[in-house]
Formats: structure tokens, sequence, C-alpha cells
């Protein structure tokens, strides 16, 4: 069991600036990396003084402890300003998407219940503080405010493959012991303190807004870029010299096939993280080849933070597929009725952190999710166990496609596809079929648009990957997957967009 903490040693997200912008002023805390190609560095004295003036600002509009201020920023040092300043008002933050139509982005701001609303959105119902106005608060004061603890500290904007908007808020306040949540890979060997990370991830996004700011007050050297780009992240690590990146499998799969051409020195790299999905087999052999077995890691967890599991390449050579066992977490794979499901067998994935300090989350505008009577947590995963505890990630249940009578997931597809060297994105969706039921469906983004993969080659290639029954029975291409920079993208509105496609569109695979 974890030790009750001492409450002499934990320390507001707030004060912990101001504490490291005093014992360092003059160091480095952040550096944004602009998409231009330059790279703007902030001292720990001036971040610590714009949280400060921007903190007045936000108490002068009314956010104080209880209220939620959003963010709508885009990755930038404003965005960082906003999050602490708002933190040091006694406030909690939810970054959202800047770029959301209006109609989509009110919906969030009325489930979070948003007291000020920051960024340039002059149409909102709710406050708005522009950007210029963020700027501008370099007139105001930047000594140090009475120091408060924010809670809820922070939520995370999320509408899942349902499209229905809800806030997964960690009840929790914004407080810690300095240094003592460990990274992950520290299960599989001691981390060294003060590793500089590379943020390429969208701060709206958990990859991007909770390690980052988890990196600052852990006074880590963080790198953070304008917007993800392969070639140009494989450039800040070898220019920076950076220990350390989290990124869903599509930066890494993009980072891995520019790598030969950036010839960047990655040497510095302690450990690369993926999460947010499935990777390809093919993507952990090329991190491994480029940066060594013992320095990959593989994760599997949600923002709702009910449970994780990791894994190091060098043992998953010999789980091929997995991710790995439970971090601090209890795993159950149940069925329909609730029942333990064997090993081997694919099921609802349920997990458990038994010695956490209190409630992980909880949703703001969506019904709780599914819990068994002894506390175990599922959000629609599904998955499987090994004999050993191992977990290998199916898909989501909302993704599974039924046709003909069999399961086929989207991701063990998609991840045969991706091998292809001339496919750069695929997602794979059921459309309403009258003989299946449901048909298995490919929408292809090529590597280069002038040379695209011809149907024939791509269902050759499935074909010796998969079975025969999850072979697609079309293949779409186009220009470019409608992703957002998260990685992330709706299935559901590419599946209802091509519910009755014009035939002309589509070139038909021979049917199984």
């Amino acid at each position: 069991m974890q030790q009750e903490p001492d409450p002499s040693q934990i320390v507001s997200y707030g004060k912990r600036i101001t504490d490291l912008a005093q014992a360092h002023p003059d160091a480095t805390a952040l550096v944004f990396a602009a998409s231009d190609g330059t790279d703007l560095e902030i001292t720990w004295r001036e971040l610590d003084a714009r949280t400060s003036q921007v903190a007045r600002l936000l108490a002068s509009r009314g956010a104080g402890p209880g209220d939620l201020v959003a963010c709508g920023l885009p990755n930038s040092p404003e965005h960082f300003y906003v999050t602490i300043g708002a933190w040091k008002a006694g406030a909690g933050c939810v970054p959202v998407r800047w770029d959301l139509p209006v109609w989509e982005r009110e919906r969030v701001l009325d489930v979070a219940d948003a007291k000020l609303l920051v960024g340039d959105h002059v149409d909102s119902t709710v406050p708005v503080i522009t950007t210029d106005e963020i700027r501008a608060t370099t007139s105001l004061p930047s000594d140090p405010l009475p120091d408060v603890v924010p809670c809820p500290a922070s939520g995370i904007a999320s509408s899942g493959s349902t499209g229905k908007p809800k806030i997964i808020v960690s009840p929790m306040p914004g407080a810690e012991i300095p240094g003592s949540i460990a990274p992950m890979p520290s299960v599989y060997v001691e981390i060294p303190a003060h590793l500089p990370q590379l943020i390429p991830a969208p701060l709206y996004h958990t990859n991007g807004f909770l390690v980052a700011h988890m990196s600052l007050r852990n006074d880590q050297l963080t790198v953070v870029m304008e917007k993800f780009d392969a070639e140009r992240a494989l450039r800040l690590i070898d220019r920076w010299k950076l220990a350390c990146f989290t990124a869903v499998p599509t930066m890494l799969a993009r980072m891995a096939r520019a790598a030969d051409d950036v010839n960047a020195d990655l040497s510095s790299l302690f450990y690369v993280m993926q999460g947010g999905a499935p990777i390809p087999d093919w993507v952990v052999d090329k991190w491994i080849e480029l940066v060594g077995p013992e320095h990959f890691y593989m994760t599997y967890g949600s923002s709702e933070r009910v449970g994780l599991t990791i894994i190091r390449a060098d043992e998953w050579q010999h789980h091929r597929g997995s991710v790995g066992r439970g971090y601090q977490t209890l795993i159950r794979i149940l069925d329909e009725e609730g029942r333990d499901l064997p090993p081997g067998e694919i099921g609802e994935i349920f997990m458990l952190q038994p010695d956490a300090p209190g409630p992980a989350f909880a949703y703001v505008g969506a019904a709780a999710p599914k819990t068994t009577p002894d506390g175990y947590t599922s959000i629609g995963d599904m998955g499987r166990l090994d004999e050993e505890g191992f977990l290998y990630i199916a898909d989501r249940r909302s993704d599974m496609i039924v046709t003909g009578g069999a399961n086929v997931f989207p991701a063990e597809v998609e991840a045969a596809l991706s091998e292809h060297p001339l496919v750069h994105d695929v997602v794979v969706v059921g459309l309403p079929d009258p003989e299946w039921g449901r048909r298995v469906h490919a929408i292809v983004e090529p590597t280069d648009a002038a040379h695209p993969p011809t149907v024939a080659d791509l269902d050759a290639h499935t074909r010796a990957r998969v079975a025969a029954y999850k072979v697609p029975k079309a293949y779409e291409i186009i220009d470019r997957m409608p992703r957002n920079e998260a990685g992330k993208l709706n299935r559901a509105n590419l599946a209802a967009e091509r519910a009755d496609p014009p035939a002309a569109d589509l070139a038909a695979a021979p049917r199984t």
C-alpha cells in the first residue's frame, strides 16, 4: 500500500512554478518550437512572472476556486500562461480545441460550465478573453499571489466515438509532492532526474497537456511543438539533446519513416513511450532499430486513468502485439454477462488501481462508465490476457465490425495495411451491407498521391497478413486522412459519410 503523503511536503501547482523560478530564474524552462523553424526560449523567471500576471487577469474576470477556465488556444506560450495562471487563481483548466466549429465548441463549453473562454472567439456565449488581452498582461504586477490549491485542477474534453461531448475531470486537487510521481518506465529502470522532454502532441490532448505540465513541475526542460511534423521532431531531439517523449502511433510511424532521410542523432533518447492507440508491429520494430529495445516502451491507458499497462520493447519481442502487464493496475477480461474469461479469449477490459488515493476521474455530460461491484471499471475497450497476464488490445467495442456473423477488429486490419510502403495512413470502418450485415471498408491515404497503390496490390498485401473474412471488401484512396493534431479522427463520421456512397467512388476488392 502507498504511504500517506506528508502534508508539509505537498506543494500547489502554482507555487511549484514559483519555487522553481526562485531556484534558478535564468534557466530555460520552456522552448516553444514554432512551425517556421524558430525556437523561443522562456526562462523560469519569465514563466513565473507571466503566469502570475495572467492569473490576475483571470481573477479580475471572476475565475477562482471551483471554476473551470476553458483554454481554446493552439500550442503556444500563452497556453501555458493561461493554464498555470488559472491554477494560481485557484481555478481549474480545460484545454479545448481552438478550431472547433462554433456549435461544437459551445456544446463543450456548456457541458463544462466554463467560467471563461480564453481564445479568439468573439461569438461565444461564455465570457471571452482574447490572445491580445493575454499578451497585454505584461503591464500587470508579477509578484506572487496568495497560494491556493485548485480543485478540480483540470479536465479533458472528449467526444469519444459517440460525438457527444463530455468532460473527463480529475477530482484530485492541483497539488503534489515534487518529484513523487515517477515516469512509467521507472518500473524497468531508474530514471535520471531532469530529463529534457519533447511534447509533440497538441495541448488539448492528454498526451500533450498532462505530460507537458508534469514535465515542467518535474523541473525538466520542456520543448513544445507548435504543430507536429515528423522531420522537425527528429531535428529537435538532435538539437536539444532531448531524452524522452510520448507520442501516439501515427506520430511514431511518421517519425520512423522520416528517420532515414533526416539522419538525426537520436542517441540522447533515454526513453520513447507510445500511448493513445494500438501500435503496428512494424513501427515497434523500426523504433527498436532506431533507439534499441531497452529505450522503447508501449503503454495502454485512457484519459479517464482507470488503469495503465506498460511493456518494454525487449519484453515485447517475446510477447509481440502486447501492451504489457498492469502498472499499479489489476486487469480482468469479462464477457457480456460479467463473467471472467480465461486467457486467450477476447472480452471487455476492466481495470482497477487498488492503491489509488481517490477516484481517478468523473464524467461531466455523460453517464458513468460500466463498473463491477468490486470496483473494476471499463471504458469499452476489448482485449485478451495471455497465461502470463500480458494484455492484448483488440479494439473498442463500438468500433468492432460484425460481418457475416464474425467479429473483425479494425485495428488489426489497419496494422496490416500500414505495413505497406505505399500506405501513409489507413482507417478501417464497417459499412451497411445487405449480404454481410456490415462490410469491412478500408480508407487509405497513400504515401505519394500521384502514385497510389492498386486495389489488387492492397488486397494481396492484406490477405497475406489477416484471415480472409477480415480482408476489406473495398479500398478507397483519399488525399488526406482527416485526423486532428492528436492523431485522432471520428470513425462514426467517416462511416456515416460512406453508408451509401456512389459506386464509382469505391474500388471493390474480390469478395470472400
